[in-house]
């Protein structure tokens, strides 16, 4: 299912939208523009998620490469964790 807001924040960064509930039909472009289509909307989504995917990706291989640093420093986990907070 595509996740309209997402697919805004992406695809039209700038401009002034409002949604309810994920429901096309309650968005609203209050930059006085011309809504989206749909379809147009629906045919972004899987590029959007994909590149919301690599992003979470990216930060997980990020994080597990500042433990791997720190734990080579000499770190133990419990300190590791209190820096990075997880």
């Amino acid at each position: 299912m595509t996740d309209y807001a997402k697919v805004m924040d992406a695809k039209h960064a700038g401009r002034e939208w409002h949604i309810t509930d994920n429901d096309y039909d309650t968005l609203t472009m209050l930059d006085g523009g011309t809504r989206p289509t749909k379809k147009s909307l629906d045919d972004a989504w899987p590029a959007v998620a994909a590149q919301i995917a690599a992003a979470a990706d990216a930060k997980a291989a990020a994080l597990a490469s500042a433990r791997a640093k720190l734990s080579a420093l000499g770190l133990n986990e419990n300190e590791i964790a209190a820096i990075i907070g997880a």
